[in-house]
């Protein structure tokens, strides 16, 4: 499988991560990615950044680095009609945002209740991706999920942490195989993602790869094999 691509990744900025900007850019190079994307908690995370943070990232050339540099946000939604946690005028400066339920955000509910959130955030022109939508706190109609984010261009989240052994997110590998069933069913594009909080996770994902190898999701469909494909979904939204 091709995998040219790692655009959820954390530093220092998260509270909770544990490298520079420099150092996870660093590592991508070293591991022969094309493309290197850093979205740092958004302010609501306990322990995260203030907004100037988000607003200051203009002054970081994407192009100084010798890879392909693209910077954002991983969003918290925050209610159950999507609503997330920077405003638009912050937003429109990023490259793109992640969207994703926390549970120091929001709080588990009902199916409809998590599936409203995530499909409200998805109409968000703000977000590219659903990270980690597979969290089995948070039930959901995988197909609401999946046609939305088809109708939408965003893109749903193979999480590598998710799946890993000693997570903490029990269950993701078996909620994931429902949700790519779906995004089969609706044509929905996904992307794999590190959620790297080292630097040493950068690029990992041999999880995401693996779920995707078990349940027979075709490569099509998934994005890193092409930083173009990614260029497109920004272009699109």
């Amino acid at each position: 499988m091709i995998d040219v691509l790692d655009v959820h990744t954390h530093t220092y900025a998260s509270g909770h991560a544990y490298n520079t900007m420099r150092e996870v850019i660093e590592t991508a190079k070293i591991k022969h990615l094309n493309m290197i994307g850093i979205a740092d908690h958004a302010p609501k995370m306990p322990g995260s950044c203030h907004d100037f943070h988000f607003m200051n990232l203009k002054a970081v050339p994407r192009d100084a680095y010798g890879i392909k540099l693209v910077l954002g946000v991983e969003l918290n939604i925050m209610d159950y009609n999507g609503s997330v946690d920077l405003p638009d005028n912050i937003l429109t400066t990023l490259d793109y945002a992640i969207a994703s339920l926390h549970n120091p955000c929001i709080k588990p509910s009902t199916l409809e209740d998590n599936t409203a959130a995530i499909v409200g955030a998805i109409k968000n022109p703000a977000v590219v991706i659903v990270g980690h939508p597979d969290n089995p706190l948070y039930p959901v109609d995988f197909d609401a999920i999946a046609k939305a984010a088809k109708d939408y261009n965003v893109m749903l989240e193979l999480n590598n942490s998710s799946y890993r052994s000693n997570g903490y997110r029990t269950g993701s590998r078996e909620k994931a195989a429902q949700m790519l069933a779906a995004c089969k069913k609706y044509g929905t594009e996904v992307i794999m993602g590190s959620d790297a909080h080292i630097d040493v996770d950068v690029g990992n994902h041999s999880n995401s790869i693996e779920v995707a190898k078990q349940n027979n999701f075709p490569e099509e469909l998934i994005v890193n094999s092409d930083t173009g494909r990614f260029y497109k979904h920004l272009k699109t939204r």
